[in-house]
């Protein structure tokens, strides 16, 4: 059980040394590559802490996105100490070496929903500190379609919002 609980408080730790949320595979890609536990008791870690209150997560169409609440951070606090000085120095490596990496792979998302009838309405998005820099939504006549500008949003958000910029100013 106190494997279960470290399991727990890197996760908290990891969400609580970043100032935006992280994807399931970005937490998995740290945990699993130490070799901290497998695939399964992750899952079950995350899912136990969400019920729990201790994280929040943010679902879209393709991807899962986790922030810490203002509980996980006081549980996190409280057993600061049960995480060992190695670990907490891995953990700081691996973000010293891929924070800019995760950070712009978190701040563009897209999700698809349909709206009426056979119609989709897609939502695109990028985030700067915590808020919107741009939030565009576009209404397609078919779920492949929405699928398709959910995928391609993130290789061309970039150019999209320089061409609205250039046109609107």
């Amino acid at each position: 059980m106190a494997a279960y609980k470290l399991y727990k408080l890197i996760i908290l730790y990891m969400l609580n040394r970043v100032d935006f949320p992280l994807t399931n595979s970005q937490l998995s890609e740290f945990i699993l590559d130490q070799g901290y536990t497998n695939y399964f008791k992750l899952q079950q870690a995350l899912a136990e802490l969400s019920v729990e209150g201790f994280i929040r997560e943010e679902a879209t169409h393709s991807r899962t996105f986790y922030h810490i609440t203002k509980e996980g951070e006081e549980t996190l606090n409280f057993f600061r100490n049960d995480i060992s000085p190695a670990i907490q120095a891995d953990i700081d490596g691996f973000f010293r070496q891929k924070q800019y990496e995760l950070k712009k792979e978190v701040s563009v998302r897209a999700n698809y929903y349909p709206v009426s009838g056979r119609e989709y309405s897609v939502n695109c998005q990028v985030y700067e500190h915590g808020m919107p820099l741009i939030d565009l939504t576009v209404t397609v006549p078919a779920e492949a379609e929405a699928k398709a500008i959910a995928d391609n949003w993130g290789k061309k958000s970039q150019e999209v919002y320089a061409l609205i910029m250039q046109n609107l100013l």
